[in-house]
């Protein structure tokens, strides 16, 4: 067994994954092309900004093809969907600046690994998919050639593993970020020689200092929000507020509501 940072830290995913190998790695097991890149940007943000709300990536790589990001989220909000719907949006108008037209020059994926919430189908693959693909309004069927480019917004639950269900491709990674939460791997459990490459580089022997001080602020961060959270489910409860509407509104679980 091997001592790990979990990655369901902003600090620690930046670690494993803003090293251009990593993040290479990564994009070609889950998606169906390969980068060449030699730099990965943290936290970037396009200057001047893209709409009235400025954008902040967690990781960002692009060549003359395409163009990745890659978000990692652990708290729960209740705007998590349209969060990142906008962040792909301001991504993908951004790449029109440089056009002689509306065309858009390269593609835009972004990847949003979600590692404390569960999958809204719980019955499907654990990722969910916002494709910008033109679909028949009658039988959803696709049309194919009116898009040159394939963008996607991926939502990645982490801890929703269906081995019968979710792609070969992720299932591997996602377990690994998953089995990452409490801090203890096993090696053997893994054939992707990248991952086994991801737990070096979060091997707690190589955390630093400065980064440990960063994994206790989010951790307080996290939990003043979830006390905030749960204080104003208690007030909707006395208000006599349903139960699922109290965790629509809060971000929090039925169960952590109901328990409340």
């Amino acid at each position: 067994m091997k001592k790990v940072a979990p990655l369901r830290y902003d600090v620690i995913f930046k670690k494993a994954f803003g090293n251009p190998e990593m993040f290479t790695a990564l994009v070609s097991d889950l998606l169906d092309f390969h980068l060449e890149i030699d730099k990965v940007e943290n936290d970037k943000v396009f200057i001047p900004s893209v709409g009235k709300v400025a954008t902040r990536f967690d990781l960002f790589a692009e060549d003359k093809k395409n163009r990745v990001i890659v978000e990692v989220q652990h708290a729960h909000y209740s705007d998590t969907y349209e969060r990142f719907v906008y962040y792909q949006c301001t991504a993908m108008a951004e790449t029109v600046a440089s056009s002689s037209n509306y065309g858009f020059p390269v593609t835009v994926v972004t990847l949003v690994f979600l590692t404390g919430k569960k999958a809204p189908n719980p019955n499907g693959s654990g990722i969910l998919v916002h494709d910008f693909e033109p679909r028949d309004i009658v039988d959803g069927e696709v049309v194919e050639g009116v898009y040159r480019k394939k963008h996607r917004l991926i939502f990645v639950f982490t801890n929703s593993v269906k081995k019968q269900k979710t792609p070969k491709n992720y299932l591997e990674w996602m377990r690994a970020i998953d089995d990452s939460l409490d801090e203890e791997v096993n090696e053997d459990d893994y054939s992707n020689p990248h991952i086994s490459r991801l737990f070096e580089r979060i091997e707690t022997d190589q955390i630093t200092p400065e980064e440990r001080a960063d994994m206790k602020d989010e951790y307080n961060q996290e939990e003043f929000l979830k006390e905030s959270k749960l204080e104003t489910a208690r007030n909707f409860k006395v208000l006599g507020v349903s139960e699922e509407t109290i965790a629509s509104a809060t971000g929090l679980s039925l169960d952590e509501v109901m328990a409340l």
